[in-house]
């Protein structure tokens, strides 16, 4: 019973993923996630106490798995520009794959939402910033960054964060990853101008 519990709540956070996918999506109810589902509403709350619990379960795996990429990144390349070109890579493509997610990053789908999911989003951009100003401290000390890290990093999130906006307010249609090499040419070239 138990590995079917978790499979089912494995199914309903995907089924909240692909409807969040909807270009123009309407806000999700309960009811329209268990219609979508084919279960009953009481269905739903045996596995989750709250519209609220399931938005949690999709932002803790953008969690796990960007920061599973992000320690990797940090393991398997030494140069810290290069971390940070591939953690604004990493964190460009996820958005491009996981539309649903995207919205979720930008705080889109959790209006009128409880106030701790745009709280726990915001913290955990704070981690990526963080992530991105110690690979900055380290470009700074092997010499390809001569910028402020903590400047230098808000500069690139904000960035990235400007990219997803502008792909969920496009429907989709403008992708992430869309003159990546062009745009970090232009900002590695400014992390690295004296």
């Amino acid at each position: 019973m138990a590995r079917h519990s978790g499979e089912r709540k494995h199914q309903i956070l995907q089924t909240l993923a692909r409807m969040l996918e909807a270009p123009q999506a309407e806000k999700i109810t309960t009811a329209s996630l268990a219609a979508r589902l084919e279960v009953s509403e009481a269905a739903l709350y045996r596995h989750f106490a709250s519209k609220a619990q399931m938005y949690e379960g999709l932002i803790e795996f953008i969690e796990q798995t960007l920061f599973g990429f992000i320690k990797r990144i940090n393991v398997e390349e030494p140069q810290g520009l290069l971390q940070v070109r591939a953690m604004a890579q990493l964190l460009l493509a996820f958005a491009e794959k996981n539309r649903g997610m995207t919205r979720v990053l930008i705080g889109e789908a959790l209006v009128n939402e409880h106030a701790r999911l745009q709280a726990r989003v915001n913290q955990m951009l704070d981690r990526v910033e963080a992530s991105l100003k110690q690979s900055l401290r380290i470009a700074a000390t092997q010499g390809a960054c001569q910028a402020d890290a903590a400047i230098a990093a808000n500069l690139v999130l904000v960035w990235i964060q400007g990219r997803w906006q502008q792909f969920v307010k496009s429907g989709f249609s403008r992708a992430p990853l869309a003159q990546w090499e062009g745009q970090w040419t232009l900002l590695a070239a400014g992390l690295s101008a004296r």
